[in-house]
């Protein structure tokens, strides 16, 4: 099977939270696509709650801490991204989008993400598209065509369980087929010469 890395980026503020619980779904249902097409999808989380105060640091520093790094460094080695956030005044939460503020404007060029969000009324449900893929697109990244809301009454009573598993279900799917088809992330070496030794010596 083609192996793939699946990063699940996910920023709730409680624990348990309606956001993490959102996103795991996502991801086991994109594995499970992926699967069938013959993909391996390692997946890995970045719960945003545990970087807060790193992230702050960073952007006061512009130094991340090590646990902040080493997030930063698997979103840039990810063949593919969820993104999950709770919504806030009809936008991103500020967690959520600081963390895509510390990451470099080129590391999700061309990379596929589903984005999905959580909140207290289904009318947030638009700040997917005049919020959220808007960021993405600014960051070159190809958001896949459905996106995910989960509003309160999305999780009670079995139709409304069952209309947001066939809601999952689709954009997993689409994510999955965009994880087949592309080739691996190579995240660039920081250490590799851009410039030739002739280029360097004629200054």
């Amino acid at each position: 099977m083609t192996a793939r890395t699946l990063v699940v980026v996910t920023a709730g503020l409680s624990q348990p939270s309606s956001t993490r619980l959102l996103a795991d779904r996502l991801s086991a249902a994109t594995v499970e696509h992926a699967q069938r097409i013959g993909v391996d999808l390692r997946v890995q989380v970045v719960e945003l709650r545990d970087l807060a105060h790193d992230l702050m640091n960073h952007l006061l520093t512009g130094f991340p801490p090590p646990a902040l790094r080493e997030a930063l460094d698997a979103v840039a080695a990810a063949d593919g991204l969820v993104a999950v956030t709770p919504v806030f005044h009809a936008s991103y939460s500020g967690l959520f989008k600081s963390f895509f503020d510390v990451i470099d404007k080129d590391v999700l060029a061309g990379r596929p993400v589903l984005i999905a969000a959580t909140g207290g009324t289904a009318r947030h449900s638009l700040a997917l598209e005049h919020a959220v893929r808007p960021m993405f697109a600014y960051l070159r990244a190809v958001t896949v065509p459905t996106p995910i809301f989960a509003a309160p009454e999305d999780w009670g009573g079995d139709e409304a369980e069952g209309q947001l598993r066939q809601r999952v279900d689709r954009a997993a799917g689409e994510l999955a087929a965009e994880l087949g088809r592309r080739e691996p992330a190579r995240p660039a070496d920081p250490f590799a010469l851009t410039t030739s030794f002739e280029e360097l010596l004629a200054g």
